[in-house]
């Protein structure tokens, strides 16, 4: 039997694994303040601060957990008319854009992603509410998909 999340004419490409430092790093330094925050304040202070310190690295070891199940979880196809992409483990989508209703595709990397050799594929249709991105590409892979992608759309518009 087949998922609706799981098409059995598919094949995933999946995003690469750098993408779990990519989100690990900025959390990692989100929780070392607080954690650092609340050791400090509890050896000054009130031991109550080790609530502080303890919760936030509990959140981290938890983030830590996660976030390689995430990025294993995030996976996208070309087939002939769509591309799909998948996401998610407790909340799962399946995203399917049409190749005809792409208006324009954008590749992205901020300094970490530059930094760690990814890059992320946004797709803007004519829909507003679609959230059809798939990060955590590399830089050649991101280039080939909006090449790939612009053609495919073009294609599509001038057969309407």
């Amino acid at each position: 039997m087949t998922s609706p999340f799981d098409p059995a004419d598919v094949t995933w490409s999946r995003v690469s694994t750098r993408l779990t430092a990519a989100r690990l790093i900025p959390a990692t330094i989100t929780f070392a303040v607080p954690i650092v925050v609340g050791v400090v304040l509890a050896l000054i202070l009130s031991p109550w601060f080790w609530l502080l310190a303890g919760a936030s690295a509990g959140l981290l070891a938890w983030t830590a957990i996660v976030v390689p199940r995430q990025v294993r979880a995030i996976g996208y196809a070309e087939r002939e008319d769509d591309l799909l992409i998948r996401k998610g483990i407790l909340f799962r989508s399946l995203t399917v854009v049409p190749y005809g209703r792409m208006q324009y595709v954008d590749v992205e990397a901020g300094p970490l992603d530059r930094k760690l050799g990814l890059a992320k594929v946004q797709l803007h249709t004519a829909s507003v509410g679609t959230d059809a991105q798939i990060p955590g590409l590399s830089p050649e892979e991101a280039a080939r998909l909006r090449d790939r992608l612009a053609s495919r759309g073009e294609a599509r518009l001038a057969g309407l």
